[in-house]
Formats: C-alpha cells, sequence, structure tokens
C-alpha cells in the first residue's frame, strides 16, 4: 500500500468518507432550517455556509484518496460505480457552498434591503433561494446514498454473495 494516500498505514479513503458522510446530512439540515425557519435562521449564522465550504474542502481530497485507492483494488465493476457516482459529486459540493454562502448573504444583508436592490431581484431572490436550496439538498443526499450505497456493495458484496 505504499502508493495509496494514507495515514498510519490505513487507507485515507474510508477514514475521509465517515466526516463526508456525516457532514453532508447535517449541512443539508442546516440548510434546510435556515432558509424555513427563521429562529434557527438566527441560531446558525455563518455556521451553514462554513460547513458547506469544508465540504468543498473534503471532497476532492476524499475523491483523490478514493482513486489512489482504487489503483491499488484494480478495476472491479463494483468500485469504477462507485466512482463514477463519486466523481459525480464535486458540482453538488459547489451547489451546495453557493447556495448556502447566497443564502446567508441574503438573510443577513438583503431582506432589509428590498427597497435598494429593487422589486424584481427582491421577488427572485425569495422564490430561488427555498427552490434552489431544496433542489441541492434533496439532490447531493440521492447522489450521497448512491455513492454509499456502490461503495457498500464495492466493498461487501464479493464477501456476502
Amino acid at each position: 500500500m505504499d502508493r495509496t494516500l494514507q495515514i498510519a498505514g490505513l487507507p485515507l479513503h474510508p477514514l475521509l468518507v465517515h466526516a463526508v458522510v456525516v457532514l453532508i446530512p447535517l449541512t443539508v439540515a442546516a440548510l434546510l432550517l435556515t432558509q424555513f425557519w427563521p429562529a434557527a435562521r438566527r441560531r446558525l449564522g455563518v455556521v451553514t455556509p462554513l460547513a458547506a465550504l469544508a465540504i468543498l474542502v473534503l471532497v476532492p481530497i476524499t475523491v483523490a484518496a478514493g482513486q489512489s485507492l482504487a489503483q491499488l483494488v484494480g478495476p472491479l465493476p463494483g468500485v469504477q460505480t462507485h466512482q463514477h457516482y463519486g466523481r459525480m459529486l464535486l458540482p453538488w459540493a459547489i451547489a451546495l457552498f453557493v447556495v448556502a454562502a447566497a443564502q446567508w448573504t441574503w438573510f443577513r444583508w438583503g431582506v432589509g434591503g428590498d427597497r435598494a436592490l429593487g422589486g424584481a431581484l427582491a421577488a427572485a431572490a425569495r422564490w430561488l433561494l427555498p427552490a434552489a436550496s431544496v433542489a441541492v439538498g434533496v439532490g447531493i443526499l440521492i447522489l450521497l446514498v448512491l455513492i454509499g450505497d456502490s461503495g457498500a456493495r464495492a466493498v461487501w458484496g464479493p464477501l456476502l454473495a
């Protein structure tokens, strides 16, 4: 395993995966709570975009560690399926960060300045932010399940068959 990314002799990918798997659903929950519950919005503040930024940093590192591990394992069909889904996560992580940052910016500075921003922009933000929050949240969670399922099948499928 000298060519794989590792920590203490263990492949880095499974270790990082756990951080991503925990952080994404928590961030999606925070995104949706911020969007639809003003009390949560006040408490969460900048936490949601910061968590989305952490995801944005972790995803490429996790994918790189997974590619490193896949080179060691070889071109198995289950691993290739897992890699296919895994490579799709970065655009969703970018979208999650953009929506979380836009949402935080809007609720911090945009809501009180409706007149200054103009009616059309304010109306668009009132419709686009909730739609984008739900779409990105549901999309990234569905992809996370597909990635996790394919990874679990790649690791455990041959042992249980």
